[in-house]
């Protein structure tokens, strides 16, 4: 993938919003259905929480467009939901948290936009970690580095080194990344080992490719969540979704937050997961 240079971020356009605004902006988040829903208890025979989490996070731009305010507002508030659905998710029991912060494909967003994008995750960073490092929160970054900012790459080095031993927590953050990407990233090295001769081209198989992906250490999504009410993958963790329960929902990112995600939570304990396999055969 070629490099292309990403300008420094000029001041936030959207930090003129004073907190309280962004808050009278949002209003009242989730519905009277959503807020009701209950997860039950994962006790002897009760319904499975999902051990893995996975989540595109869609909808910071129509949230802010209905409110009449810039794009920036709403990733703003976005970020606010990345800190709530974590700590959403550590309360119902989730073990894993995938992230899908920014894909390759947003590269081609407009530069302002990608500048501001880029100093929200450095803010995050910067004042995040040592509190996920106190709670035992293990943070990785997955994706193409090349085209982050040498500083952004420092701090995501040090906030992994960091929370490298953590176990309590997993969250994974999808930067710069693109699924088929990681695809053909396993497909050279697969490729590399068989040259070599380290690999037996007959014993390609699919823990051969899995060993091989940027999650290899951490179990395969069990639910997918999008928000904004759109009905696709774009691009995101697609070997790893094969088998994962996906519940598409109308509730824009900013918007999302503990009662969202245990609604999804409900809906993925509604279903039945037969992993292939018809009904009464197993």
């Amino acid at each position: 993938m070629p490099e292309a240079p990403i300008s420094r971020p000029q001041a936030l356009s959207g930090q003129a919003l004073s907190d309280q605004a962004l808050d009278d902006a949002a209003g009242r988040s989730g519905t009277d259905a959503v807020a009701q829903a209950r997860v039950p208890d994962n006790g002897a025979g009760g319904p499975a929480i999902p051990r893995h989490v996975a989540v595109i996070m869609d909808g910071n731009g129509r949230w802010a467009a209905a409110r009449g305010l810039p794009r920036t507002a709403g990733h703003r508030r976005g970020a606010d939901s990345v800190r709530r659905c974590m700590e959403a998710a550590g309360e119902l029991g989730v073990r894993y948290l995938t992230l899908f912060g920014f894909s390759s494909e947003n590269w081609g967003r407009p530069e302002s936009e990608v500048s501001d994008l880029m100093g929200l995750l450095r803010r995050y960073l910067r004042s995040e970690i040592a509190e996920m490092h106190e709670k035992g929160v293990r943070l990785r970054v997955i994706g193409d580095r090349s085209r982050l900012d040498s500083d952004i790459v420092s701090l995501i080095e040090d906030s992994e080194h960091r929370t490298a031993q953590n176990d309590r927590f997993h969250m994974t953050v999808a930067l710069s990344y693109s699924g088929r990407d990681e695809l053909a990233h396993a497909a050279r090295q697969i490729a590399r080992d068989a040259a070599a001769g380290r690999l037996d081209p007959e014993q390609v198989d699919v823990q051969a490719v899995s060993a091989r992906l940027l999650t290899a250490d951490i179990p395969d999504p069990d639910l997918l969540i999008r928000t904004s009410g759109e009905q696709r993958l774009s691009n995101f963790l697609l070997w790893q979704l094969a088998y994962a329960e996906l519940v598409f929902i109308d509730c824009l990112w900013p918007d999302f937050g503990h009662a969202e995600l245990k609604a999804a939570i409900a809906e993925f304990q509604r279903r039945d997961r037969r992993y292939g396999v018809a009904v009464g055969s197993r």
